[in-house]
């Protein structure tokens, strides 16, 4: 019988190296040998026990990448060897509403990989076939690996925007997200706005292609803005609701804030700060085949997440390590 390891996760933090049988898969889906899984917030929902019942094992992770071993029934696009990557939509189903209508980000039938089925803490993964991301050749799987996510997260949502080259876009947050957020919003032709707190991400942000930087801790970030003119857009990174708050006054009239960091604590706005037509909108990630956009976008413009690499052996302590915000920017898991 052959076997394979995997980190599985129960309650909160209990972390257990685990040896499981290797199953052939589904239909529809096809297994995947992993090389690397970034270690992203996101896999709190797993190792933290914020799942429906967390006293069932899970393994976590949904930054993976790597090549497909085995196909399933009724697979036809995918192929014995094709380098692959998954990402934290597990393959929309194609079938309910909104699927028909083709948000397929939106699913309702869409496993969150590493949350809700297994992830890639292990040496092994099985996925659907619609979540399965091609990885371009310019990339190596330690490359990729946080872009399907964090990558992903930031392009999509500069994407969504309604901003021409030249606008002020301003990126909040100059950590796991926003530090490739600067990248794309340099490389996307936005005069880019880093702001953080504290000046000791200063230079960094002038090297990553920012244009201008804003100490939150020292200044209002929405009054620099208008002192800069107003931002077309704002990219929300950072998952705090109350720094989020006056972002909002440093926004042009119909300029949006977009948040893409998520935090348990509300925003305020008030309500006169949004009749110069400003918006609030969230975003959450993008399909595959826009994950594969993000991927080529990366190769071409050079656009590069700063990884911190562990192996995977020391999952519970790479997600530790990410845990205490001193990771410069993203960990990443070495499995090959």
């Amino acid at each position: 019988m052959a076997t394979y390891r995997a980190f599985e996760v129960t309650g909160a933090r209990q972390f257990k190296l685990v040896e499981r049988e290797l199953t052939a898969p589904d239909v529809g889906q096809v297994r995947v040998k992993v090389e690397t899984c970034g270690v992203c917030g996101t896999d709190a929902v797993a190792v933290e026990g914020m799942r429906a019942d967390p006293s069932q094992p899970i393994v976590p992770g949904h930054e993976i990448v790597g090549v497909i071993d085995e196909v399933g029934p009724g697979v036809t696009a995918w192929h014995v060897g094709d380098r692959v990557g998954i990402g934290y939509l597990g393959g929309h189903c194609g079938q309910c509403d909104l699927c028909r209508r083709g948000d397929f980000v939106n699913c309702v039938d869409q496993p969150n990989t590493g949350t809700t089925v297994d992830g890639g803490y292990a040496e092994y993964v099985t996925a659907r076939h619609t979540g399965l991301v091609r990885i371009p050749n310019g990339l190596t799987a330690q490359e990729a690996a946080p872009l399907l996510c964090a990558g992903i997260t930031t392009f999509d949502a500069l994407r969504q925007i309604n901003a021409r080259p030249g606008s002020l876009v301003a990126i909040q947050g100059i950590g796991g997200l926003g530090h490739l957020g600067v990248q794309h919003a340099n490389k996307l032709g936005y005069q880019v706005v880093a702001i953080a707190r504290g000046t000791e991400k200063a230079e960094l942000a002038g090297k990553l292609g920012a244009h201008h930087y804003i100490d939150s801790k020292a200044h209002n970030p929405g009054a620099a803005l208008r002192e800069l003119g107003g931002a077309a857009v704002i990219i929300a990174t950072a998952g705090n609701g109350p720094s989020m708050s006056p972002l909002v006054d440093g926004l042009a009239p119909r300029g949006q804030l977009v948040v893409v960091g998520a935090s348990g604590e509300p925003m305020n706005v008030f309500t006169p700060s949004m009749l110069p037509g400003r918006m609030i909108m969230g975003s959450l990630t993008g399909t595959a085949v826009q994950n594969e956009d993000n991927l080529n976008f990366s190769v071409a413009q050079g656009v590069r997440s700063m990884n911190e690499v562990m192996p995977w052996t020391e999952a519970p302590k790479a997600y530790e390590r990410m845990q205490s915000g001193k990771a410069r920017f993203r960990v990443v898991l070495t499995v090959a």
